[in-house]
């Protein structure tokens, strides 16, 4: 086996950056040391880290960037100082007197593990020499001073099918040092077209997201680019774009890419549709799972892949900014962590959406807020996939036909402030634990119980609401003459809409417990709407009294809350039901046998 000496491509750098054609001739695969690892300035919003390293050949070296994709072999502690890598994929820069190296995909010769840095390179001085040395923990050494024009930026060419458009330059290398380049990109997705209006006078734009192997970037194009590319650029599919073009530092509040430029289209900007539509990667995901958005930040843009379990009805707002209205439609989807959450879409998306429940959606660049608990909100520059043909949903797809579709799921709901309990896995306690843990005495908590309902009262069980739902369920008043008065409103309605406000007492083999229940939980206990119910209590009290006794003894599973409120001056618990669902017995049986093998 040769010494990690040998197995160096001393020469490579040297000759990269003079004659690239004799360099990928004689170092089709380089092998190169890696001397030093920091991690560029990059926060989570914007994507992630971003590593910069120092890479020798054995003679010389120079600095070198690790592209996005092949973040995992830092993260997971592979790549290290002194580790010997193959370099498989790569480009080459020379920016501000300094040659780069991009590199794109490398594996690391871990039979070697750990070197000493190899030999006495020195710094690759073509184009003007510095005085660099590499020790310590210096990351670029001591530098002079020096002063040079900078030369034309060499690049490896990526394969073709179109030799007229030459050499293709990778996405992750455009700067605004770059000038003559081509692109091969897929749009993935494309924005609609927005006009504004201001006194210094009108305009139009509209953008896309541009993909290729190593990275993505946004473009976007003004008026007279607007009309020449909107309708040429297409979903999906893959095109020759090539400058003049302007790349300028990207604006990361109009953006969830983690690009550190963007593009915009200029006159003269070329955009060919390309032959080979299958080279170019069909979408670049980099998931967050339900469970973990307890720790992302609000205003953090993720993205987020499960099987669709709820789809919402489609709704009309109106923008506070436009006065306009415009569609939204909350969709609830689930993963194998246990857990589900709600994304809402919008505008077109939302009127149009069709695809059925236990579908795989796999959401780009959806914004975490943190309202009421965890939400997410699919961004304008966002994109929805369904059932993509990637490992993810195949997984996903796997496990909820198996065991997922009758699998409970704990949310996010409500879990900002909400004490210990908030934003964790349900915990199912038994009534005795929930007293005897004092839960919601210093702050309000959250828990689950499976109880069975003993007793619920009938006086009192429903309250007439008005019916708009816009007043959000206000009580209203009785006129005596068969109409109903809305204060919130200012409104007199020929009927009234009864909400359950019920009171339940259910127990467990530890103990009793009262839960204070409203609409949703009292529909799902009683079978009917509180309405049907009032009609009944009126009509045939024999019948009224019988469905209240023929609810009692059912076993259901409670997501409660409990917190201490203050009546007439004095201090009480209160337990307030959020959700009721029946017993998955499946799941049930379960959770008793892994409670007996904890026993074994």
């Amino acid at each position: 086996m040769a010494s990690p000496a040998e197995a160096l491509s001393r020469g490579f750098l040297d000759a990269i950056f003079t004659d690239k054609d004799k360099a990928e001739a004689l170092y089709p695969v380089p092998v190169m040391q890696c001397l030093q690892i920091k991690p560029m300035a990059q926060s989570a919003a914007q994507g992630g880290e971003r590593y910069r390293l120092v890479m020798s050949d054995g003679d010389n070296y120079v600095q070198a960037v690790l592209a996005a994709a092949a973040n995992a072999a830092v993260r997971d502690d592979i790549l290290k100082r002194g580790s010997l890598v193959r370099i498989h994929g790569y480009t080459t820069n020379t920016t501000n007197n300094k040659h780069i190296i991009l590199i794109l995909t490398l594996d690391v010769i871990t039979q070697f593990g750990e070197v000493e840095k190899i030999g006495d390179p020195s710094p690759l001085n073509k184009i003007a020499p510095e005085a660099t040395t590499i020790s310590g923990n210096d990351f670029y050494g001591a530098k002079k001073e020096t002063s040079a024009a900078p030369q034309s930026m060499p690049s490896r060419p990526a394969p073709s099918n179109n030799a007229a458009m030459g050499n293709i330059h990778p996405i992750e290398g455009l700067s605004p040092y770059s000038h003559k380049w081509t692109i091969k990109a897929r749009v993935t997705s494309k924005s609609d077209i927005k006009r504004w209006h201001k006194a210094s006078g009108e305009g139009k734009l509209f953008s896309v997201n541009l993909l290729d192997e190593s990275g993505e970037i946004k473009a976007t194009g003004f008026n007279d680019q607007c009309d020449m590319f909107f309708d040429m650029l297409q979903e999906g599919s893959v095109y020759y774009i090539s400058a003049p073009c302007r790349v300028q530092i990207a604006k990361k509040q109009f953006s969830n890419l983690s690009h550190d430029y963007e593009m915009t289209f200029e006159n003269g900007t070329s955009i060919v549709k390309a032959e080979d539509q299958s080279s170019v990667p069909q979408m670049r995901f980099n998931f967050c799972n339900i469970q973990d958005l307890q720790n992302v930040e609000k205003d953090n843009t993720v993205d987020i892949i499960g099987v669709l379990k709820e789809v919402g009805e489609e709704s009309q707002i109106t923008s506070k900014k436009t006065g306009q209205p415009f569609s939204k439609r909350d969709l609830t989807i689930v993963d194998d962590t246990g857990y589900s959450v709600r994304v809402t879409v919008w505008g077109a998306m939302a009127s149009s959406f069709e695809a059925p429940t236990e579908s795989v959606l796999a959401f780009k660049g959806t914004k975490v807020s943190d309202f009421n608990g965890k939400s997410l909100s699919l961004l304008s520059s966002g994109t929805m996939s369904v059932d993509p043909d990637i490992s993810d949903a195949h997984r996903l797809k796997g496990w909820y036909d198996s065991t997922g579709r009758t699998d409970s799921f704990a949310t996010h709901q409500n879990t900002s402030g909400m004490g210990t309990a908030g934003g964790r896995k349900d915990e199912l306690k038994t009534i005795a634990q929930v007293k005897e843990e004092n839960i919601g005495v210093d702050d309000q908590q959250y828990y689950s119980i499976k109880a069975t309902i003993v007793f619920i009262r009938n006086e009192n069980f429903a309250y007439p609401a008005c019916p708009r739902e816009e007043c959000k369920n206000k009580k209203v008043v009785s006129m005596g003459d068969g109409t109903w008065r809305c204060e919130s409103c200012d409104s007199t309605h020929d009927r009234a809409e009864y909400r359950y406000i019920m009171s339940i007492n259910v127990a467990d083999h530890t103990n009793h417990q009262w839960l204070s229940c409203f609409d949703e939980t009292g529909r799902t206990i009683m079978g009917m709407s509180a309405t049907e119910l009032t009609e009944i209590q009126q009509t045939d009290d024999a019948r009224f009294k019988s469905i209240f006794e023929s609810v009692n003894c059912q076993t259901l599973k409670f997501r409660c809350r409990a917190k201490m409120d203050t009546y007439g001056g004095a201090q009480k618990m209160r337990y307030q039901v959020f959700s009721a669902t029946p017993v998955d017995y499946t799941s049930e049986s379960k959770r008793l046998l892994d409670l007996i093998k904890q026993y074994d």
